[in-house]
């Protein structure tokens, strides 16, 4: 196949998704400035701004982005079943990835956020610790996995894998990435994605990567959040802020001991997973070979990013992030107009 006319696929491909984006983002602010002029108040409320991010996006925006995707021909990946014990060895090795992502995103955003003299908003922990537990589990425990993996696995793969696997395994894992919209999240997201794709290659089953998906944030966006609230974080940052003495954290510590047990072994749990996948990606190394496509070693770059669609919808998204990192920058220009 010609160069020009797979630069022409892909261009097609980034637009369509830059699309569905624009068509998220509207409906969003356009729900919000709406409850905003009506309803102030309920913007206050984490619970009920999550729900008026959420509905404007899986009623509105997700379905007119998988309308316009689909349009696009595509062919799923063969189908091969997995055992559950290879399932629980993939589970491992996500958790690794997450970890490992989790910790290289919140890195740089400190480090952001020192040099700019102000933390970086994580606006999703501020969700998810804000938020009723029940309306968390549901988008993002079920809603966000089913809706996630088909988009940007399923529509992604079958529409790329036939220029080669690891074409399609890095875009799906670099588009998802970007569009979660803020550096917290990409890092983890990007490698997160890469390794799904890579089991949807290989399986072509995407309840896989959906069940791997759910126990990846049920466990990040359920589990972590009920032990921190256990501990109380918050009380035990003002105790430290106080100038508290070792008998003072002792206290609070002893205050919440159910809670610390529970946080201690939950941090063993991280660590192990960590290094169990770490050490499962070495021994299974070999097994990770994706078939090379039809384009050209030295020119996938240029062909697959190098294209006004792929273009427009990483400069979107990098724009957006930077945004969510410098939201002084929107107040600057908004304020001297």
């Amino acid at each position: 196949m010609e160069e020009k006319s797979m630069k022409k696929s892909f261009s097609s491909l980034g637009f369509r998704f830059l699309i569905g984006t624009l068509v998220i983002y509207a409906v969003q602010m356009g729900v919000m400035t709406i409850v905003g002029a009506v309803k102030p108040e309920w913007l206050q409320d984490t619970t009920i701004s999550l729900i008026l991010a959420v509905l404007p996006l899986y009623l509105v925006g997700m379905p007119v982005l998988i309308a316009v995707v689909k349009r696009m021909p595509g062919e799923a990946p063969a189908k091969k079943s997995i055992t559950p014990g290879q399932f629980v060895l993939a589970l491992i090795m996500c958790f690794a990835l997450m970890y490992c992502g989790n910790l290289v995103g919140t890195l740089i955003t400190t480090v952001v956020g020192i040099l700019k003299g102000s933390a970086v908003d994580n606006a999703l922990m501020t969700y998810a610790t804000g938020s009723n537990m029940i309306v968390t589990f549901l988008y993002m425990v079920i809603c966000a996995p089913i809706l996630e993996e088909y988009i940007f696995r399923k529509l992604i793969v079958d529409r790329t894998v036939k220029y080669g696997q690891g074409v399609a395994v890095v875009l799906s894992g670099l588009m998802f990435g970007l569009f979660h919209g803020n550096l917290n999240q990409f890092a983890y997201a990007f490698l997160l994605g890469m390794f799904l794709a890579f089991l949807y290659v290989k399986t072509g089953e995407l309840k896989v990567t959906i069940g791997l998906h759910m126990c990846i944030n049920f466990m990040g966006a359920v589990v972590s959040v009920l032990l921190l609230k256990a501990i109380h974080l918050e009380e035990y940052q003002e105790v430290i802020m106080n100038g508290a003495d070792s008998q003072a954290v002792m206290d609070y510590m002893m205050k919440y001991l159910p809670g610390w047990i529970g946080y201690m072994i939950y941090v063993l749990f991280i660590l192990a997973v960590l290094v169990t996948g770490i050490v499962l990606f070495i021994v299974y190394r070999k097994k990770l070979k994706l078939e090379a496509g039809q384009i050209a070693k030295g020119r996938r770059f240029k062909t697959v990013i190098g294209n006004p669609g792929m273009i427009c919808y990483c400069v979107f998204w990098i724009a957006m992030i930077i945004i969510q990192m410098f939201p002084e920058i929107v107040t600057a220009i908004t304020g001297n107009l």
